[in-house]
């Protein structure tokens, strides 16, 4: 028989092994947990959990200690199960909502929280921009966290007096286990169109993923007998999940049998205004949001208020107190007249939904100042471009996170989709004293893309920096630089008179 030390922590970090604690090799895209054991058991682990044979180089005598190894078939899979019992099931006793999709995750999550605090509720979130509770916030490295910090996280969540968390789940997440043991009341599924396919390898593949919140976690755990799915049937995908689930379901949308739909709607530069019909009632609403694919976002986020039985007047007072989304359409203000955005569009569909958001409303021309990431899916840069081509008056195409790609190779692929619009190709001398013919410019320096694309605005036109979001980084090669889209933009408005 294996001894049973006792275990103080658990770990997937070698470098961060306490003594007497439990550290568990997984595999990741870059580095293999299994190459780290020897470290872990030099900081004095009790135990290791592998899946498949290893040989250690730390005899026990180096320690004092006779470490347990164990093997099992998946030590993600293990790791899940670990953290939970570990954590003692915080998602248990929590009200847990999932929200899965390519586009929309990030903004649906602040409009839930919004509506539940308006409830009264005491509500936490964890998405890609951070994770927060309490009145505190936390950087948060990935959409969806490892499923140790995921359960950690939901613990001090349960400590904090924390009733109800709102939370990103990522394809990834998914795929990797990462959300297992994550027991949900609530799932909601927002739309699906290319991303990730670096990973994922195509889109039934990144389907099948995503779909699994709703196939395989919604059904598990002590609430599967209450859980509830909502589902943007205007999207194709989510046109699937009624046929397939048996889940109860409110689905959204503009069809006929649509349980929330919008009754009538508005856009307009400054905001977005209309009326929302669900099967308790209809209620106005009022959100500084701009574009169509919000008040998608808004049925989400009132389709999971319907589920939780909160009351259309409450809903309306959340998406009201709801001032902005960091990096989401956000407007830098000014006094020059231009309309300045910054946005997190980073796929194809993301990029089109927020030109056409603001072609819909543009009193003149569309500059769009945008990249493509680096070790990233190849496929939706000429997409990008093609889009960017076809709607813009000017696009400017420059470096995003080009991590260890050659920038200029990133560009040449995005450039490859915008020269089927037939757009001129201008040189930056070329349009030193403005433009006339929609056309692009290549800068690959972002910073002086953005002061280019400001520079050539003028009063009524829509500048849109599109990729980065509320990202305050670049990253250029392996090394993370400050790099924050709405800094610079607002440097460029100063340069003209517009701060």
């Amino acid at each position: 028989m294996l001894p049973d030390p006792e275990i103080g922590s658990i770990h997937y970090r070698a470098q961060e092994v306490l003594p007497t604690g439990l550290f568990v090799a997984i595999e990741g895209q870059t580095a293999d947990g299994h190459d780290y054991i020897d470290q872990a058991l030099a900081k004095r682990a009790a135990a290791v959990v592998v899946q498949k044979p290893v040989a250690t180089a730390t005899p026990a005598a180096t320690t004092g200690l006779n470490p347990v190894l164990v093997q099992v078939p998946d030590t993600r899979i293990a790791l899940a199960d670990l953290a939970a019992c570990f954590y003692g099931y915080p998602s248990k006793q929590l009200n847990i909502i999932g929200i899965t999709g390519t586009n929309g995750k990030t903004t649906v999550a602040y409009l839930i929280e919004s509506i539940f605090a308006a409830a009264g509720l005491n509500v936490g979130v964890i998405s890609t921009i951070n994770y927060r509770y309490a009145g505190k916030t936390f950087n948060n490295p990935m959409t969806t966290p490892e499923a140790l910090d995921l359960q950690r996280i939901l613990a001090e969540m349960l400590h904090n007096g924390v009733t109800h968390v709102v939370m990103e789940a990522s394809s990834h997440a998914m795929d990797l286990y990462r959300v297992k043991n994550c027991w949900f009341d609530v799932a909601v599924f927002t739309n699906l169109s290319q991303d990730h396919l670096d990973y994922h390898g195509d889109m039934a593949t990144y389907w099948a993923s995503k779909k699994r919140l709703f196939t395989e976690y919604l059904q598990q755990g002590p609430k599967r007998q209450r859980a509830m799915a909502i589902v943007n049937c205007d999207d194709v995908r989510g046109k699937e999940l009624p046929r397939i689930l048996t889940t109860p379901m409110i689905k959204t949308g503009s069809a006929p049998d649509a349980d929330i739909t919008a009754e009538t709607f508005r856009c307009e530069a400054m905001g977005t205004f209309g009326r929302v019909s669900t099967r308790e009632g209809s209620f106005d609403f009022k959100t500084p949001l701009v574009g169509k694919h919000n008040v998608d976002n808004i049925l989400s986020a009132a389709g999971v208020a319907t589920a939780l039985n909160i009351a259309p007047e409450t809903i309306t007072a959340g998406i009201q107190a709801l001032s902005g989304i960091p990096g989401r359409l956000e407007r830098i203000d000014n006094n020059s007249e231009r309309f300045v955005y910054v946005d997190y569009a980073h796929t194809p569909d993301a990029l089109e939904n927020a030109v056409m958001s603001l072609k819909k409303i543009a009193p003149a021309r569309i500059i769009c100042i945008f990249g493509c990431g680096g070790d990233r899916d190849h496929a939706k840069r000429p997409l990008m471009g093609d889009i960017a081509g076809r709607l813009c008056d000017l696009a400017i195409v420059t470096s995003d996170n080009p991590r260890t790609e050659d920038p200029l190779a990133i560009i040449d692929q995005i450039l490859s989709g915008i020269r089927r619009s037939g757009m001129a190709q201008y040189s930056s001398r070329d349009v030193s004293d403005g433009f006339k013919k929609k056309g692009f410019v290549v800068e690959a320096d972002r910073r002086r893309a953005i002061e280019l694309g400001i520079r050539l605005s003028r009063p009524q036109d829509m500048v849109l920096i599109a990729g980065k979001g509320h990202e305050t980084y670049q990253i250029i090669g392996k090394t993370s630089i400050d790099f924050d889209d709405r800094q610079e933009a607002r440097k460029a408005l100063r340069a003209v008179g517009g701060q």
